[in-house]
């Protein structure tokens, strides 16, 4: 179900099942000559397409607007749209608690950009983590009041913790792609794996007659790229989402 498109009936009906709700975060960023510029936005709405088929998902309007850096390429020209993290998590807390408010409490984002060292994080991916971690502490002490967790009825918060039912599980952003899929299925930019990809997801995307256009090493292996291993890359992660979505 598209977020945009439901009734209260039907968000009321979300909330009592516990539906995973997913906002699927993304930038706007050069990826060659040969592919449209929202591609990292895109492998996850596209990936979400094919998962809401079988499984009930809310899925929030996607985020294309996260912190793109120019160290691929400057903006003029070739699309890169760079807005600063620090501007990003004031927004992100915000919206994160206005879900809750509503009464959501099984929140997910879903990132590509920048996640292959996820552990660690990168601007966009952080700004998102800390916004979540800040909206459940201010919703906890506005519901709660003061000293919530210190009270006897949280003597089993660690317990809560152990099997990954306590209130810091209500907002989580995981990577589209784990280190277990990047071992093996090729993770880079805008090379055979993220072509490949766009290819098997979103064909219309990519303009193979302009990868020998590109100009920049991180395009060379582009020319590699095919739908099929694409789908190899899409069935691993989908595997993965299943198993965080619940």
């Amino acid at each position: 179900m598209r977020f945009e498109m439901m009734l209260p009936y039907q968000i009321r009906a979300a909330i009592a099942a516990n539906t995973p709700v997913v906002l699927p975060l993304g930038v706007l960023e050069y990826h060659g000559e040969h592919m449209a510029v929202g591609m990292d936005t895109l492998a996850v709405t596209r990936v979400l397409d094919r998962l809401e088929r079988e499984m009930d998902l809310v899925i929030l309007p996607p985020f294309y607007y996260g912190a793109a850096s120019y160290a691929v390429e400057g903006p003029e020209g070739t699309g890169s749209l760079h807005v600063d993290a620090g501007k990003i998590a004031p927004f992100a807390e915000e919206m994160f608690m206005g879900l809750l408010r509503i009464g959501f409490r099984n929140i997910h984002g879903i990132i590509h950009h920048q996640s292959e060292n996820f552990i660690a994080g990168m601007p966009t991916d952080l700004a998102f983590r800390f916004a979540g971690r800040q909206a459940v502490f201010r919703f906890l002490e506005a519901e709660r009041g003061e000293g919530w967790w210190g009270r006897n009825d949280m003597r089993d918060y660690y317990a809560q913790h152990e099997t990954g039912t306590d209130p810091f599980n209500w907002i989580r952003v995981h990577p589209l792609m784990t280190s277990e899929i990047v071992a093996e299925y090729p993770f880079d930019h805008a090379g055979v794996g993220e072509t490949s990809l766009m290819m098997a997801l979103a064909p219309e995307a990519v303009e193979a007659g302009r990868i020998d256009a590109n100009t920049g090493w991180y395009t060379e292996t582009a020319r590699d790229a095919s739908g099929e291993l694409g789908e190899k890359g899409v069935a691993m992660i989908l595997d993965h989402l299943r198993r965080v979505l619940v």
